[in-house]
């Protein structure tokens, strides 16, 4: 809505705790695509993702009417912090939660977040398939080493800010991504996956 450009999520937080719904709205608007995708990635099952996102945005009005929102600069880092939490609830609730236990030696060193250039249509072919393979085998990982891939490589957050974010220790955050990268590996060695972009 053009009566709020300029505002931040933040601004619009606070302007719906005072009662203004149009801002929620706003604020919906703004924030929706992002934390649905990450719910989705993380769950993926888009039945459960809906319901996730629905519980995420209950619990995220009722903080904020309950004056439990405070203003630190990060709305979608909190919306995405109880969409987290909503996410564990289910898995405890399910008794879904298995790790995957690495195998000694293997490690991901190869694998380079690189961005396709258009310079050759076939590595930019072959480049896909390996984005795709990639994202495949990402989609097999457990839950929390699946979460903090999305984390750190789609959203680009910090070990810091996932480990506030997952509510665990920088150290388990770390263990959970070289986990994550461990069985990738693995993956990649079991299907016969070249994972080194070409450029």
């Amino acid at each position: 809505m053009k009566k709020f450009e300029g505002l931040t999520d933040e601004q619009l937080a606070m302007l719906y705790v005072k009662g203004n719904n149009s801002a929620f709205d706003e604020l919906l608007n703004r924030t929706q695509t992002k934390l649905f995708t990450y719910i989705m990635f993380v769950v993926r099952n888009h039945d459960l993702a809906d319901d996730i996102f629905q519980e995420t945005l209950v619990k995220a009005i009722v903080k904020l009417q309950q004056g439990l929102y405070t203003d630190s600069g990060k709305f979608l880092f909190w919306l995405t912090r109880i969409a987290h939490n909503c996410i564990m609830d289910w898995y405890r609730q399910e008794q879904a939660h298995h790790i995957v236990e690495p195998t000694e030696g293997n490690n991901l060193e190869n694998l380079r977040c690189v961005s396709v250039m258009d310079s050759f249509r076939e590595s930019e072919m072959v480049n896909e398939q390996i984005l795709r393979d990639v994202k495949h085998m990402m989609e097999q990982l457990p839950a929390p080493q699946r979460e903090v891939v999305y984390m750190r490589f789609y959203q680009q957050l910090s070990f810091k800010e996932i480990a506030e974010l997952t509510g665990v220790s920088i150290n388990t955050s770390l263990g959970r991504m070289r986990y994550a990268l461990i069985n990738l590996r693995r993956m990649a060695k079991d299907h016969k996956i070249e994972l080194a972009l070409q450029v």
